[in-house]
């Protein structure tokens, strides 16, 4: 299907009008899924111009993501992942979660970034960072579309490696699915119940009254909207 290149249009128009010399992409991966981290990804490009085919992650093909992955760690003028684990979701919600991560990654940077391109209508970084909120950015910028890459691939690459041989985290396919609910991830909860790699304050409990009483309490509504919304859409 046909899509239009990203582009450095926000970033030259951030330049312009706020000085900013550094500017980062930052995008998430794993919002929506029942287990595993959510990671984040910050890039910092430049102006140069970007790899062949480089756009959201989710409109490019597995094998396209690994190979472009690649040629983006070596092509990026810095990059960094930051995480925050399932524990850390159940406890902090979702949105200071992402936040956890999102600041991880982008205190991780070999340079502060004087402004930063975040992927979506929420701006949940805040103060002091100072953020330009993009929809579809990961679409149609250049460092969001990169972070979204190489988010992807490493969080993918993380939950493919969970677990040792033998001890039944196998059977959750988190390799195939990344942690996402799909139909083979949903009959290992119901037989096995949930693992320490899952999200333990997320809804999908309610639905396995066998494994109910292992629930935490949600820390919040903000959190409970989030995750709903995640659960709609995977990324396969």
């Amino acid at each position: 299907m046909p899509y239009e290149a990203p582009t450095h249009t926000v970033e030259r128009s951030l330049r312009a009008t706020t000085g900013a010399k550094v500017v980062a992409g930052v995008d998430e991966v794993g919002r929506g899924a029942w287990a595993g981290p959510v990671t984040v990804c910050a890039a910092v490009t430049g102006l140069r111009r970007p790899p062949e085919g480089l756009t959201d992650s989710k409109l490019i093909t597995p094998k396209r993501r690994d190979q472009l992955a690649v040629v983006l760690a070596d092509w990026v003028t810095a990059h960094a992942l930051g995480h925050a684990s399932p524990q850390e979701i159940d406890e902090l919600g979702m949105t200071a979660a992402l936040r956890l991560a999102a600041v991880r990654a982008l205190e991780a940077l070999p340079v502060r970034p004087d402004a930063v391109i975040l992927d979506g209508k929420h701006d949940y970084l805040g103060p002091p960072w100072r953020v330009r909120t993009v929809i579809k950015g990961d679409q149609s910028c250049v460092a969001v579309a990169a972070a979204s890459v190489i988010a992807k691939v490493w969080r993918d690459r993380m939950m493919a490696e969970l677990g040792e041989p033998g001890d039944g985290i196998e059977d959750f396919a988190f390799g195939s699915n990344a942690g996402y609910p799909s139909p083979v991830h949903r009959a290992a909860l119901e037989e096995r119940g949930p693992t320490a790699y899952h999200r333990l304050s997320w809804s999908y409990l309610d639905a396995l009254p066998q494994w109910r009483h292992l629930k935490k309490a949600r820390r919040s509504e903000e959190s409970l909207e989030l995750e709903n919304g995640g659960q709609l859409g995977f990324e396969f």
